[in-house]
């Protein structure tokens, strides 16, 4: 935290994943640093107000870095007071209760407390995340899940269907359709005798004529 006060945010960010990397270094494993700046930006997430000026936010709320400089951005093209804040520099449990959702901080720690203010507050959980979205079954708002690819619809001009396409069928349905599709159990279609394959399409029959026993022994 001091050198958040003294060197400012992006001197303490560096610092902090120099850090941790060097732990990883020193026992010999590698590790990109994406994976730890993950982390790190939610630490700093969020930032202590000091001056509110005509924005909603009180004197010493934590409001989230990201919507603390659209509201100031906002108020100076309406020619009113920005906001004034630090950065907090919370630790990791800390970090993860003050995430937006509800859902996720409550099935991490302190449950009773994360729901009690939900229902004191009437937060809304708006499901942005990964964690809550995994919590209540749902599919996950990332690669082929995130709504952007959910409503791409495909087109194939060419694309026939089958002509026999069901799965509420009986057996006698589907050899009927096999035997006139594909020839199977039955030597029409080039088939002549034992030996040669019956039918054509996509699949063959050989069919083998079975040599009669013969019998051992004597007759008494």
């Amino acid at each position: 935290k001091k050198i958040l006060e003294v060197k400012g945010i992006r001197e303490t960010q560096q610092y902090l994943v120099d850090e941790v990397q060097k732990v990883y270094r020193e026992q010999g494993v590698s590790i990109h640093d994406k994976h730890v700046e993950v982390i790190i930006r939610q630490m700093l997430r969020k930032v202590g107000v000091s001056e509110p000026g005509d924005s909603h936010y009180l004197p010493g709320q934590k409001a989230d870095a990201r919507e603390f400089a659209e509201t100031n951005r906002r108020l100076v093209e309406e020619g009113k007071s920005p906001a004034e804040g630090r950065p907090e520099l919370m630790g990791i449990t800390k970090a993860s209760l003050a995430t937006d959702s509800w859902l996720s901080a409550a099935s991490f720690q302190e449950t009773t407390r994360v729901l009690t203010e939900a229902a004191i507050e009437g937060k809304v959980d708006g499901l942005f995340g990964l964690k809550e979205n995994v919590i209540i079954g749902k599919l996950i708002p990332a690669g082929t899940g995130m709504p952007i690819y959910r409503q791409i619809t495909t087109e194939a001009p060419d694309y026939e269907p089958l002509p026999f396409y069901s799965t509420d069928i009986d057996a006698e349905a589907m050899a009927a359709y096999l035997r006139d599709s594909i020839g199977v159990g039955t030597q029409e279609g080039g088939g002549d005798g034992a030996g040669e394959p019956a039918g054509e399409g996509y699949g063959t029959l050989t069919v083998v004529e079975e040599a009669p026993l013969e019998q051992t022994g004597t007759d008494e």
